[in-house]
């Protein structure tokens, strides 16, 4: 994994930024801090305006777990090509079988889980949330909410931040919703930064030349292409963008940081 804010790679990145390429963001702990409560996470005033600026020289998409209602109301105004949300399900693969699912789990889930203080059940219609960020003992609360999605059956789990979303085996991921929104948008290219478990389906494309994937935060486990130190490390990756297609002619490093950082 390499460091994409490198005086090499951005060079990398410049090159990118001349093909016809689609932007894909993640929302939350990628163009937002992550927060205790959900409901609170927003974009910095700084973010904000680079990402409006970035989509008026790029077709730029948010895909996020969260609902299509609520990514839509964080992100109005800023131009973009599109918003998905539950991890790409809205709002093309409107299912039925998908929405039984998830009707059915949700009030499983809310009994078994009724005696664990702190832990909070998102229904997203289409998808479910459970976050333990507030729980006082984290070990137990995972260990309680595993075992309750295995009872559900045909359940996808996937890890968070201090947050397990399920989603049915049924149901479509990032990446394929990234792919799809490349090809209605005509573009050649996709360049996609993400912070969580639920990116690496995007990160794990086989789409050589055609697909960059940047991590939020360096992870030995990840199969993104590169990273970026950090959530507050967004606006520089922005700042980039917005200097590539300004035909700036001298990109600015962070920190002189080498290329290749090896792998990670």
């Amino acid at each position: 994994m390499k460091y994409l804010l490198s005086r090499t790679n951005l060079e990398a990145l410049k090159r990118l930024a001349w093909s016809n390429v689609l932007l894909g963001f993640d929302y939350d702990g990628t163009l937002a801090p992550i927060v205790d409560v959900p409901g609170e996470a927003r974009m910095r005033p700084r973010t904000r305006q680079l990402l409006e600026t970035v989509a008026r020289s790029y077709p730029s998409v948010v895909i996020s777990g969260r609902a299509q209602t609520d990514i839509m109301r964080r992100t109005r105004g800023l131009g973009l090509r599109e918003v998905i949300g539950n991890h790409g399900l809205e709002p093309r693969h409107y299912s039925g079988p998908i929405m039984a699912d998830v009707r059915r789990w949700v009030p499983r889930l809310e009994a078994s889980l009724a005696g664990i203080k702190g832990l909070f059940i998102e229904d997203k219609i289409f998808s479910i949330a459970i976050h333990y960020r507030n729980c006082r003992e984290k070990r137990k609360a995972r260990a309680s909410i595993l075992a309750a999605i295995a009872e559900l059956g045909r359940a996808r789990v996937v890890g968070g931040k201090l947050v397990f979303n399920v989603l049915s085996e049924r149901a479509p991921h990032k990446g394929l919703a990234l792919l799809a929104v490349r090809d209605r948008s005509g573009c050649d290219t996709a360049l996609y930064i993400g912070d969580d478990e639920t990116d690496e389906d995007v990160f794990a494309l086989e789409e050589p030349g055609r697909l960059l994937t940047v991590r939020v935060g360096r992870s030995k486990s990840s199969r993104a292409d590169y990273f970026v130190r950090n959530q507050g490390e967004t606006d520089a990756f922005l700042e980039a963008l917005v200097a590539c297609r300004n035909r700036s002619p001298r990109l600015k490093p962070i920190d002189g940081e080498s290329g290749d950082l090896g792998a990670a």
